[in-house]
């Protein structure tokens, strides 16, 4: 009882501490309408809080089901997967027809095939490993490596001009977006987390291993593909939206761990998804409005999200 009165107060002390982020990034430094100001800065908001919830939730997910804390669907090659996908499109339709393309249609293409891209790498390396660390680690590491060689050999046949489109879609951006693309991006994550909630207590079990969750009743397989397909839906959807994201979801998952330390599901989902609010609305505040700085976000959370990797490797932090 202790326990759980202490993680409650934990997660509204998170809450409070994303609200203050949230109100700093919207009010600190706005000058003049702020008919104008709000929603100019609400859609990036809005971005910001949709891919955090959304990798937060996928991360805690894969590490149930792989039962360890230190994989990612990143670290597993979707990134490489990601930027060979958007390789391909615009070597076979041309930098300006991908260009022309609306915001949902390139979107919703861009969801649709990296969902079965992520249902078939993720799969395989589920089945084929059988749940070995070392083996999953390494075949991660091998389609990551086939991936970006075909990527690379794509992108050294396709025009200078239609290489630079590649580069820019292929880092991490939150630029004001559509209303309308944000909507949809909302809506389809929004259905992969109500489902994800639903699933807490069955996941709590899923940790537990195989043997264990079929002597509890829980079929250890079908609750594995329906994670699968959650997952596969929240990280499609949150790199179509604004591109990847190496280590965010292996850092706010390890910060949740530290400051909710459970394995329920029904605290660290929410921990997780407070956590990494606070890490991309927070330091984007910190970046924008209070350093004054252009770098782009993403690249100080995988210099600390490398470290933190590095770290949970070598002392061996997994389950």
């Amino acid at each position: 009882m202790r326990r759980v009165v202490m993680h409650n107060r934990r997660l509204w002390f998170l809450l409070l501490a994303l609200i203050a982020c949230i109100l700093g990034y919207l009010a600190l430094g706005a000058r003049g309408n702020w008919a104008f100001v709000l929603p100019f800065r609400g859609n990036k908001l809005a971005a910001l809080l949709l891919v955090a919830v959304a990798v937060s939730t996928a991360t805690v997910l894969f590490q149930t089901i792989t039962q360890n804390r230190i994989l990612t669907p990143a670290i597993m090659g979707f990134d490489a997967l990601y930027v060979l996908i958007l390789t391909v499109m615009i070597y076979v339709a041309g930098a300006q027809v991908f260009v022309q393309v609306s915001q949902i249609g390139a979107f919703a293409l861009n969801t649709a095939l990296m969902m079965g891209g992520a249902l078939a790498l993720f799969g395989t390396l589920m089945l084929r490993t059988g749940g070995d660390l070392m083996r999953m680690l390494l075949t991660g590491i091998i389609f990551g490596a086939l991936f970006r060689a075909g990527t690379g050999f794509l992108q050294r046949m396709i025009d200078p001009n239609e290489y630079s489109v590649v580069q820019v879609a292929s880092y991490a951006r939150f630029a004001r977006m559509d209303a309308a693309l944000l909507a949809v991006a909302g809506g389809v994550t929004c259905v992969a987390l109500i489902a994800a909630w639903r699933m807490r207590h069955r996941l709590d079990v899923l940790a537990l291993g195989p043997d264990a969750a079929i002597n509890l009743g829980e079929d250890p397989r079908r609750g594995m593909f329906q994670a699968l397909v959650i997952i596969a839906v929240l990280v499609s959807v949150s790199t179509a939206l604004v591109g990847p994201l190496a280590f965010l979801g292996l850092l706010v998952v390890s910060l949740a761990h530290l400051i909710t330390p459970t394995a329920s599901h029904q605290v660290l989902l929410p921990s997780a998804a407070l956590v990494s609010g606070i890490t991309l609305v927070g330091g984007q505040f910190l970046l924008e409005r209070v350093l004054n700085l252009t770098t782009p976000l993403v690249v100080v959370i995988d210099v600390v999200g490398g470290v933190v990797f590095l770290i949970l490797l070598l002392r061996g932090r997994h389950r």
